[in-house]
């Protein structure tokens, strides 16, 4: 069974005596159901695990399940026996976006207290904006992401005591020995292939066959597609959705990476404006991630984002890779000079930021060029600088050097992800192996008396 980071999560709520239900959000595929139902059950004796997408596409138990008394009989004819007390009994309601009048009963059932419930939701955050009287006070929301990673080492049998040397290395700036940094490079490539979707991962595990991960890729690619289908009733918006996401791996192999608005549908004079719902419906089911533009950072950098100059990127690394290369492992595996890996790396680096709970910017200056990513710097109430190179010139970068020179943005930390194992500091960079970005953490904790005002 594959580790994940947030079991412990789900885990630590499942036992607080919360009266706001869990539902844990993310895209199709990453293996929320799995984990759910992995955690629940052994928590509790009596697990009640329903599928509302099933139910809906069948049964039709719940379709008119409008009141707590309605929930419960439905409930009773589905689990019969199972239903105890709320300390020995879990309620696992699975794709609850399928019908978003259960969403306005939450508070109802909180209150009742009669069971412990936990929910998932593929396209909630596409839900919750149409739906108008959610009690948002009565749901907590946990973001769910493809294996970052860490994980895809552990996956591998790369152990926590290696790990946590290397975490050690990070914040002590040491460089990793070359046997390490040769292993840990090696696997990095191989997570660019396969990505972090656990049918993919586990695929690969059992049999070190890309033409079988591919196949994964592609049925979740196809899956993709045809959510977009399902949960948008207006053709012509599913159109333009399903056009978005796949113009996203083209757009990404340009040299600014951006969305080219005028390809969309061919037309002139269109905004990044005209298509902000589509864009939203794409980052909101969380099949696309998306990066904006910032020209002048401040903290926090959500008050500066613009988002005229969108970046989107795919979720999960071995999805773009299998569009761009297919069954073709050599552009990835073997450093080949003729090959850019660049969106690719871009691509990973954004997948592993994001799973670790930071939003995604990047700078753009006229003037001074562009940097690959901005995050919050919490510690020191600025801003992170990160390029990417996948490259062997990894030491130049004028964009980076310009905005970590300019005073007013106050950078007290950058970093150069390469290849190279080679940690370092020079000119206010601090230049680190490409996969210690699973060490960038978001830590929003203070200290007790930063909190007294």
């Amino acid at each position: 069974m594959l580790k994940r980071k947030i079991s412990s999560k789900i885990e630590e709520y499942l036992k607080s005596g919360s009266n706001k239900m869990l539902v844990v959000d993310g895209a199709r595929q990453i293996g929320k159901s799995f984990i759910i139902r992995d955690v629940g059950s052994r928590l509790f004796p009596n697990f009640i695990e329903i599928n509302m997408e099933k139910d809906r596409q069948g049964g039709r138990l719940f379709a008119e399940a409008k009141t707590v008394e309605d929930f419960y009989l439905a409930l009773s004819t589905f689990a019969g026996e199972k239903m105890e007390d709320k300390g020995s009994t879990l309620v696992f309601i699975d794709e609850i976006q399928a019908y978003d009048h259960l969403l306005t009963l939450v508070k109802f059932l909180m209150e009742d207290g009669r069971f412990t419930y936990i929910a998932s939701g593929s396209f909630l955050g596409v839900t919750l904006k149409k739906t108008l009287s959610i009690p948002i006070g009565s749901l907590t929301t946990l973001h769910m992401y493809p294996l970052d990673f860490e994980e895809f080492l552990w996956a591998n049998g790369v152990g926590r005591l290696a790990t946590d040397e290397l975490r050690r290395c990070f914040e002590e700036k040491l460089s990793p020995n070359d046997g390490i940094h040769r292993r840990m490079l090696d696997l990095f490539r191989k997570y660019l292939l396969v990505g972090g979707f656990p049918d993919a991962v586990n695929t690969y595990i059992s049999e070190h066959n890309i033409a079988k991960v591919r196949d994964v890729h592609r049925e979740i690619r196809e899956l993709y597609a045809l959510d977009a289908a399902k949960y948008e009733k207006e053709s012509a918006r599913k159109l333009k959705i399903m056009r978005i996401y796949e113009m996203i791996p083209s757009n990404l192999e340009n040299k600014k990476k951006r969305i080219k608005v005028k390809d969309i549908e061919g037309k002139k004079g269109k905004r990044t404006s005209d298509y902000q719902d589509e864009f939203d419906y794409l980052v909101s089911s969380g099949v696309a991630l998306e990066a904006d533009a910032i020209s002048r950072p401040s903290y926090p950098l959500v008050q500066n984002a613009g988002k005229k100059l969108l970046k989107l990127y795919l979720n999960d690394a071995g999805l773009f890779t299998g569009i761009l290369y297919g069954n073709d492992i050599r552009p990835v595996l073997e450093d080949k000079c003729s090959v850019n890996l660049g969106s690719v790396y871009e691509t990973a680096v954004a997948q592993e930021l994001r799973a670790h709970g930071f939003n995604l910017y990047y700078y753009d200056n006229k003037k001074n060029g562009e940097v690959d990513y901005l995050i919050d710097d919490t510690k020191n109430m600025s801003s992170i600088p990160i390029e990417v190179k996948s490259g062997r010139n990894h030491m130049i970068h004028s964009a980076l050097d310009k905005f970590i020179a300019n005073k007013d943005y106050a950078i007290r930390q950058a970093y150069v992800l390469s290849n190279e194992a080679k940690v370092f500091e020079k000119d206010g960079v601090t230049y680190i192996p490409i996969y210690f970005v699973m060490f960038l953490e978001h830590d929003v904790t203070l200290a007790p008396e930063e909190y007294i005002f």
